[in-house]
């Protein structure tokens, strides 16, 4: 079982969710924050993922898109629920088995190293920047860290995933702007649904170019808001 300490009082934000999938969140005070993922999604010009949509077509593509984030709900309730220490989700069918074995893969693998934690599903925010929801905020092998899950259906190499050491960036950012901490450490847990497993750690320059990289994608997409608004 691993210890939960919550040293700090999270904030909660309202989060909302537009039809066209564009999030954003909502402080005590009624400003609007951009959602990290939209900031991403905005400024990540992926030719092969609109080639591919193209050749399978909108409806294929939104069925494949839909299956993935349903898995990835599934996988996160149970790794959130193992933390917890309470009854983790059930069914026979195909996602609740493979989330599962997901699931179990990265408790064997990645929370083993978790010696603490702070906080799960936690609303960070830079106040009329942006807000996003960090999945762990723990001591990772003794070190505070910002900690993500990913389900993919076949194993990314670590050039494939710049948008996500951004995503890290932005939630250690926040956090320690707004809890004066100096978090300076980013944990990839990844597994596919062939159960092969892979951890990738952000720290040191690259954690350093990757806040780099954050900002200049947040500053394109402000400046587009800005254009659009003009």
């Amino acid at each position: 079982m691993i210890p939960i300490n919550e040293i700090y009082n999270y904030e909660e934000l309202e989060r909302v969710t537009l039809e066209d999938g564009n999030r954003f969140y909502v402080d005590k005070d009624g400003n609007k924050m951009s959602s990290v993922t939209t900031i991403l999604s905005a400024t990540d010009h992926n030719d092969a993922l609109i080639n591919w949509r193209e050749w399978v077509g909108d409806k294929k593509a939104d069925q494949v898109v839909k299956e993935a984030c349903d898995l990835g709900t599934l996988m996160h309730t149970h790794l959130e629920s193992y933390i917890q220490d309470i009854e983790r989700p059930k069914g026979n069918n195909f996602l609740r088995k493979l989330s599962k074995n997901m699931s179990d893969k990265i408790i064997e693998e990645g929370l083993s190293k978790i010696d603490e934690v702070w906080g799960m599903e936690k609303m960070l925010y830079i106040p009329s920047a942006y807000a996003g929801t960090a999945d762990l905020i723990a001591l990772h092998n003794g070190v505070p860290s910002i900690c993500d899950y990913k389900s993919a259906k076949k194993m990314k190499s670590k050039d494939k995933i710049q948008s996500y050491f951004h995503q890290l960036a932005a939630y250690a950012i926040a956090h320690n702007f707004l809890y004066g901490t100096d978090i300076k450490k980013g944990v990839i847990f990844m597994v596919d649904r062939d159960l092969k497993y892979k951890e990738f750690i952000l720290e040191g320059d690259e954690f350093d170019e990757a806040c780099d990289g954050w900002i200049s994608r947040l500053e394109s997409f402000l400046n587009i808001k800005s254009k659009l608004k003009e």
